[in-house]
């Protein structure tokens, strides 16, 4: 079971430690919301499952329970430390923790040799869209339960026609289907967020299709000028091929002066494709 918030806060004291808002340190006091992370990732006794900011091992102690192998990064030093001195000493060889940033180290130590693992994790709002940015780059996990701040979780989910809708909402939902979410109240951490935050239910899609980097930077840039028509865009980022990307536009309905948001994401993929065949 996880601290109260009047324990979490006399622990945190004892280790000198005040959180960093900067770093998202809201730490998890309610039981049933560790309870519905695991259930939700459904995970086994065989599973590998990466965690981001272990914090005080909180939901670490709960993917263990189940007999799962744990891999986990934490930034925080002093946290790092109190871990290894006790979660860690205790797990052996089924928890693994690397001290370091998540962003560069998405998946944590993970063993190159795993490719079928999970991740359930909570979130700090400062990295969730560049850290799901690197796990989109690598090795993809057949499934994830994020908690992640409200307003991430919608931009994640977002579907077209939404100002929400991005970048990030297409790579995403391209590899991933979106399971339904949970809300969680703030009254939930300690500290408690101005906001409201949601479990976030993701599991990879039979054929997941993961975007080129150049083809990133491309979608990034076309959404920072979101409320441009598609045709001037594509025009300007690919003078040479834009045409034919309009065509096919055109084709599915769509005219040259949509906008970005209002294109599905099976489009999107479906123009990378003809750019690439062009």
């Amino acid at each position: 079971m996880p601290l109260s918030p009047s324990a979490t806060r006399e622990l945190l004291t004892q280790l000198g430690h005040s959180p960093k808002r900067f770093m998202g340190q809201n730490f998890l006091v309610d039981g049933n919301i560790v309870r519905k992370s695991v259930e939700l990732a459904e995970v086994v006794a065989s599973d590998h499952v990466v965690e981001v900011g272990p914090g005080l091992g909180t939901l670490t102690s709960a993917i263990l329970q189940t007999g799962a192998t744990v891999w986990s990064v934490e930034k925080d030093r002093t946290l790092t430390a109190y871990l290894r001195d006790g979660l860690v000493r205790e797990a052996g060889e089924k928890l693994h923790l690397l001290e370091g940033d998540a962003v560069e180290h998405p998946l944590a130590a993970l063993s190159t040799e795993v490719f079928d693992f999970k991740i359930v994790a909570n979130l700090p709002y400062a990295i969730s869209t560049p850290w799901m940015d690197s796990v989109l780059s690598g090795r993809l996990p057949n499934r994830m339960v994020l908690m992640l701040q409200l307003e991430a979780a919608e931009r994640y989910a977002a579907q077209p026609g939404s100002k929400l809708f991005g970048a990030i909402s297409i790579f995403l939902q391209s590899a991933f289907a979106i399971a339904r979410g949970h809300r969680v109240s703030s009254a939930c951490f300690y500290p408690r967020p101005d906001i409201d935050s949601c479990l976030l239910h993701l599991i990879r899609r039979p054929d997941p299709f993961v975007f080129a980097p150049e083809v990133k930077k491309l979608i990034r840039g076309i959404f920072q000028q979101r409320r441009k028509q598609l045709g001037s865009l594509l025009r300007r980022h690919l003078p040479d091929s834009g045409q034919a990307w309009i065509a096919h536009l055109e084709a599915a309905g769509y005219s040259a002066k949509s906008r970005p948001e209002q294109i599905p994401v099976e489009l999107w993929k479906e123009l990378v494709l003809t750019q690439a065949a062009s």
